[in-house]
């Protein structure tokens, strides 16, 4: 499984004329296979039209999205989706949820239900099959979300700001579940969030967008030990540094969309 993402002087506008819009400008940026890469930038700078792009839910207006190479026309079940908002049914209890996809695909009843059991184990879930989504809590939600798109086994997963609406209790709980996953299945992670702190925690890899049109500013290469607690890692000297960086790197655009 690769799951390599590579983008090539894209640039993305939206509208027409007097309303034309330009979102994204001039990008080009690698996300190697298996890798697990955060985007951080400040507010519009284009970060979940960059997602949206890779998912094919958008259309590039020039330049060029390649998935192992193969220039992507649309959506596809290579890439999954998690959002900030879950998405679920609420009609569908969490199995039936996290057997959708897997239905659409027709995939035969006793595979679809032995895939989705195994994804609903690796989040947690156990015992929660049958239950709705009013019934869930906010977390459990999310991770019903995360299984049902890992249930068709996409190459890469696209993250657009999922843990953004949570306490902060429950928000790291579901950044080490995150950790575990990745550390488990080896998928391309692609993760947008606003969130300095969450970039480097789970990253190898942090860019740095610009401010409107978003385009890269930095890349911060981030090698930390990630042998101890988590409370070893936020509190060790290298997270500080690597966190510096960043905030530096981001705090620079936002400083600069104050001013004007």
């Amino acid at each position: 499984m690769d799951g390599r993402v590579t983008i090539s002087e894209l640039e993305k506008v939206y509208g027409e004329g007097a309303e034309r819009t330009k979102a994204i400008e001039d990008l080009s940026f690698e996300v190697e296979g298996g890798e697990f890469v955060s985007v951080v930038g400040p507010s519009g700078c284009g970060k979940s039209t960059l997602l949206y792009l890779i998912a094919g839910f958008l259309d590039v207006t020039s330049g060029t999205i390649a998935v192992d190479g193969e220039p992507i026309d649309g959506p596809g079940t290579d890439r999954g989706v998690v959002f900030q908002d879950y998405a679920l049914f609420p009609w569908r209890t969490v199995f039936e949820n996290v057997t959708y996809g897997l239905e659409e695909d027709g995939v035969p009843k006793e595979e679809r239900q032995s895939i989705a059991q195994k994804y609903i184990d690796l989040v947690d879930l156990d015992g929660f099959e049958d239950k709705y989504p009013k019934e869930l809590s906010g977390g459990m939600k999310q991770r019903v979300g995360i299984a049902r798109t890992l249930a068709y086994e996409p190459k890469i997963l696209l993250m657009d700001e999922p843990f953004g609406a949570l306490d902060q209790p429950l928000r790291e709980a579901l950044q080490d579940q995150l950790r575990d996953i990745w550390d488990d299945l080896g998928k391309t992670i692609v993760f947008i969030t606003h969130d300095v702190e969450e970039a480097v925690y789970l990253s190898e890899r942090v860019l740095i967008m610009t401010r409107h049109p978003g385009t890269k500013k930095t890349v911060t290469e981030v090698g930390l030990d990630r042998s101890g607690t988590r409370e070893d890692i936020v509190t060790s000297d290298e997270f500080a540094d690597y966190k510096n960086t960043v905030w530096k790197s981001l705090h620079e655009e936002t400083q600069t969309e104050v001013k004007l």
